[in-house]
């Protein structure tokens, strides 16, 4: 499995075929996505060919942005079997890749601990600092890709309710973001009182 070389090429491809409205499914998601897999891969002790599968999913997870915005993921998929084998990998080891892949669409239903990294990877905005301008960067972007519109009080109410049924799947990602998260949720209330006291409407 030639990793390094197909890192670089869907990188590339990222950089030059998605959307500028891609405001946060860009490359730099997915650059940021592998430093969540290397830290959580560490921490669970994945290493050898699981290490380098995992790293790949990550890169593949959003290719399927390439072709179009709902329901991406079958896309990338796609994109992942046609591009793989040229790089060494074998039948096998591309469904293994593309089941990392799907198991990343909402809701998560990850099957297995690689699956589990890289879907606590993607949502690891819940429990940082950055997570308010990740959310305005993921509004910015529905409003203008998906057909699903959604005004910015409904916006957060949703991310409220995501996040209060939201676990993360791995002991490392919950040890490392459960604090944070709890802080992210009371903020978000903050910002839904301000929300109805400025516009005189209920939030919840």
């Amino acid at each position: 499995m030639r990793y390094k070389e197909v890192k670089d090429f869907v990188i590339n491809k990222l950089k030059k075929g998605l959307p500028p409205s891609l405001y946060y499914h860009n490359y730099k998601h997915t650059l940021d996505l592998l430093d969540g897999v290397e830290y959580l891969a560490k921490e669970e002790n994945v290493m050898g060919d699981d290490l380098i599968l995992l790293r790949t999913a990550a890169l593949f997870h959003d290719t399927g942005f390439l072709y179009q915005y709902d329901n991406n993921e079958p896309f990338g998929c796609d994109f992942t079997k046609e591009v793989l084998p040229d790089y060494g990998y074998n039948d096998k080891q591309i469904e293994m890749i593309c089941d990392m892949i799907m198991a990343t669409k909402m809701p998560q239903k990850p099957k297995g601990k690689l699956a589990e990294i890289l879907c606590d990877a993607d949502l690891f905005y819940i429990g940082r600092d950055d997570f308010f301008i990740t959310a305005l960067r993921l509004h910015r972007e529905w409003s203008e890709n998906s057909t699903r519109k959604i005004t910015f009080k409904d916006w957060y109410l949703n991310q409220k309710s995501f996040v209060l049924s939201h676990e993360f799947f791995t002991q490392s990602a919950r040890k490392l973001l459960k604090e944070k998260k709890k802080h992210n949720l009371i903020q978000i209330n903050e910002l839904l009182s301000l929300l109805e006291a400025t516009f005189g409407e209920k939030t919840v």
